[in-house]
């Protein structure tokens, strides 16, 4: 039973991706909080997209009494005022993670699932609050945080495997495919790195310098304790290359939320990164206990 939460919060950042992994910190550049939430929820996972110059921010909604996250957009001007909020997508099992991708005259969206046993492609209907489900993406595992880039002329798909616990950390896989919706092939190496500290995809994949940059997270010391990007130097059908950068950790100016830094997702001339901390109390431990008294509960009864 898990005492202490996690508890993230999101930030805009005006600066790309590549000038935040350039100076390898967030400090120093000019910042904006998502709004904050009541006692035990959390906002996280931002990715963001302008239309109409206004910016649009879909997160995770998460609230530990329900344990199933759904996903929220937030509306914001171009100076960063909040323009209203509403719910974009939820199903009855958790979601997370709702990377924004416009392709083939369409804008969609492919949030982390794992917990229904695959990933789904969903389909603006009426952007930003209608979705609908658009193919079912095939892979060799059920993937986590997959992350998608077009390259050399070919989706790229980025994603830990759901099939043992610790590998959703640390086993790095890849899988390609002519077309958004695939059918995608996985790569020969998989798993192509088995490293819990630069694996687990953390935000939007770029080209840099000619170069395709991950986002990764570094779990080694803790979940979403910092990104670190993960440069590849080859990307082939055949082959891979890569090398991890150096750890990009929350500024002690944004404490209490110095405790982890998971998400580097890029949106036009700005960035959107979430921060963590942790809280540890008896309100938290009366959830938990109420929470395993239901469990109990269902048990009795079935």
């Amino acid at each position: 039973m898990g005492l202490r939460k996690d508890i993230w919060r999101p930030l805009i950042v005006e600066a790309t991706p590549a000038q935040i992994v350039a100076r390898g910190t967030i400090d120093g550049f000019r910042s904006h909080w998502l709004p904050p939430m009541g006692s035990f929820c959390f906002l996280a996972d931002p990715f963001g997209i302008w239309r109409d110059d206004r910016l649009h921010v879909f997160v995770e909604t998460y609230d530990y009494r329900v344990r199933i996250g759904a996903i929220e957009v937030l509306t914001y001007s171009r100076d960063f005022a909040l323009l209203g909020r509403a719910p974009a997508l939820s199903e009855p099992w958790h979601l997370s993670y709702p990377i924004i991708i416009e392709a083939e005259g369409e804008t969609w969206m492919l949030p982390e699932a794992h917990r229904s046993n695959r990933s789904t492609l969903y389909r603006a209907v009426e952007f930003p609050h209608r979705w609908e489900a658009a193919h079912i993406v095939g892979l060799d595992h059920v993937p986590v945080d997959a992350t998608p880039i077009f390259h050399d002329g070919l989706w790229w798909l980025f994603y830990t495997s759901a099939s043992r616990e610790a590998d959703k950390m640390s086993a790095l896989h890849i899988a390609f495919a002519e077309r958004l919706a695939g059918p995608w092939r996985p790569h020969p190496g998989n798993p192509v790195r088995v490293d819990r500290a630069s694996s687990r995809p953390g935000g939007t994949a770029q080209i840099i310098d000619g170069r395709v940059m991950l986002p990764v997270q570094d779990c080694s010391a803790t979940y979403g304790g910092a990104i670190r990007p993960l440069w590849f130097d080859e990307l082939s059908t055949s082959r891979v290359h890569m090398r991890e950068g150096t750890a990009i950790t929350p500024p002690g100016a944004l404490a209490p939320f110095v405790e982890g830094l998971h998400t580097l997702s890029a949106a036009g001339d700005v960035s959107l990164v979430d921060v963590k901390r942790t809280e540890l109390s008896a309100h938290g431990l009366s959830i938990e206990i109420a929470r395993e008294a239901k469990k109990l509960a269902r048990r009795l009864r079935a």
